[in-house]
């Protein structure tokens, strides 16, 4: 296996943030707009989501969220590539890593379900820490 193929689900998921981050600032806009808010009524830290329903709330909790687990997401995925041991065991965790985390962005953006929100997340963490123990085990073995 071409052990660039570990770069396909690093870029999903880096793609993902993309679309997260333009559809929270669409849904903030809105909001702003709608309401009247200037910019002087959010200088106050947390003031914006304060005010703000879910529907515009949820996006920038699920921005933030895209910068806790896909961190190492992207760090294992680099070691994987630097190291040599790209095999499709670790490119088909990371498209389930990635798949999952569309999948529980979609649900946290919308209709935000905590249970199936909280499936979704742990079966992407799931494929994430089989990435990270698979790597760590073979590293100890060395």
């Amino acid at each position: 296996m071409e052990k660039t193929a570990i770069f396909g689900p690093f870029f999903a998921t880096m793609a993902l943030t993309l679309a997260v981050w333009i559809y929270m600032y669409a849904k903030r806009i809105a909001f702003i707009n709608a309401n009247q808010i200037s910019p002087r009524d959010m200088e106050v830290p947390g003031k914006l989501a304060e005010i703000s329903p879910a529907d515009v709330s949820n996006p920038s909790d699920n921005f933030k969220n895209l910068f806790e687990m896909p961190v190492l997401f992207y760090a294992i995925c680099l070691y994987l590539y630097a190291s040599g041991q790209v095999d499709a065991a670790y490119v088909g965790a990371g498209w389930a890593f990635a798949a999952f985390r569309v999948l529980h962005s979609a649900v946290h953006c919308t209709f935000n379900r905590v249970m199936v929100r909280f499936y979704l997340y742990l079966v992407s963490s799931l494929a994430l820490w089989f990435m990270v123990l698979r790597a760590a085990l073979g590293w100890l073995e060395a």
